[in-house]
């Protein structure tokens, strides 16, 4: 059974930063993803790592602000945010998938299986 623990979450001002920690346990998986979910909107993928290729998809509201990185020895999945915007606040969720509908369904929700219990990011004018 898959496990996603997200941690790292808070309250900043804008052009902050904030580094969010995803603890992975469980299957071999292809694509680690984070997305998020602001009040009254639909969750939407922010970034995604195909493990395999270390390929990464960002989406195009956080591209060049957010990295998302792997660290295979400790099981943990990074986001680190930089230029953080009110608009950027919302609950973090960290998700996975162990199939190539990761793939096919790039920072979509179909394409992933596991999710975290999210964090709050909360960023003020």
């Amino acid at each position: 059974q898959v496990q996603l623990v997200e941690s790292g979450g808070g309250s900043v001002q804008a052009g902050g930063s904030l580094r969010l920690s995803c603890s992975v346990s469980g299957y071999p998986l292809n694509c680690m993803g984070w997305f998020r979910q602001a009040p009254g909107k639909q969750r939407e993928g922010v970034a995604s790592i195909y493990t395999r290729a270390e390929s990464t998809y960002y989406a195009p509201s956080v591209k060049g602000r957010f990295t998302i990185a792997r660290d295979d020895a400790l099981n943990t999945v990074y986001l680190q945010m930089n230029s953080l915007q009110p608009d950027d606040t919302a609950i973090y969720y960290c998700a996975a998938s162990a199939s190539s509908s990761c793939l096919t369904d790039v920072l979509r929700e179909r394409g992933y299986h596991y999710w975290g219990q999210g964090t709050q990011v909360t960023v003020s004018s």
